[in-house]
């Protein structure tokens, strides 16, 4: 099986002027949809490589596979973390979100923080770390599966991901997901320490 660019899982057009269906068309279809293509060219090049999933080549390859399998990942995974309707923490996440940082808008500020101040390209990223949150960065195509996190949510600092709809303004960018488009739902979810293979597949 080859890999494949995963369905948006809302309409290309759900989140009116926070992220617009332009940036969709560029950044999933063609810049997350370039990254399977390419994975997919390296992998039949190689046999030894085939039938092997996501999470297994992130953790066993280097250099160009390393960044293809890496990017696939980490932009399924970013897909999953957005949500056209505003949530809100609650229950086990709200309490971990208290004990932290002491509220949620602590939180969000010390994610923008790690994103704007990240140089160049790569992803912020909120991982829970001895039963505690934590928030890190990660540059280019590096991932939380490569160093054996618990993901819960990551936000793309590429500027593929804004410049459409922000230029070069980023931390406007973070600042609008961050408070209004985290599906914080799906954090939640991922305390359960399986957001790893929430956005792996198998080749």
């Amino acid at each position: 099986m080859a890999f494949v660019l995963p369905e948006l899982p809302y309409a290309k057009d759900a989140f009116g002027d926070l992220i617009s269906s332009e940036t969709f068309d560029y950044h999933h279809g063609k810049h997350h949809n370039a990254y399977v293509v390419k994975a997919n060219e390296l992998v039949a090049a190689d046999p030894a490589l085939q039938g092997k999933s996501l999470v297994e080549l992130i953790k066993t390859s280097k250099g160009g596979l390393f960044n293809q399998v890496g990017q696939i990942w980490n932009h399924s995974f970013y897909w999953l973390g957005l949500s056209p309707e505003k949530t809100e923490p609650k229950g086990e996440l709200l309490d971990l979100i208290t004990e932290g940082f002491g509220s949620v808008d602590a939180l969000l500020d010390k994610l923008k923080a790690e994103a704007v101040g990240h140089f160049a390209s790569g992803w912020a990223a909120l991982n829970l770390k001895d039963g505690k949150l934590e928030v890190t960065s990660y540059h280019d195509a590096d991932t939380p599966v490569a160093h054996g996190a618990t993901p819960l949510f990551i936000l793309d600092v590429w500027e593929h991901a804004y410049y459409i709809d922000y230029r070069n303004a980023r931390p406007n960018y973070a600042e609008a997901i961050l408070k209004n488009a985290v599906n914080w739902d799906f954090v939640a979810q991922n305390l359960d320490g399986k957001g790893i293979e929430r956005a792996d597949q198998q080749g």
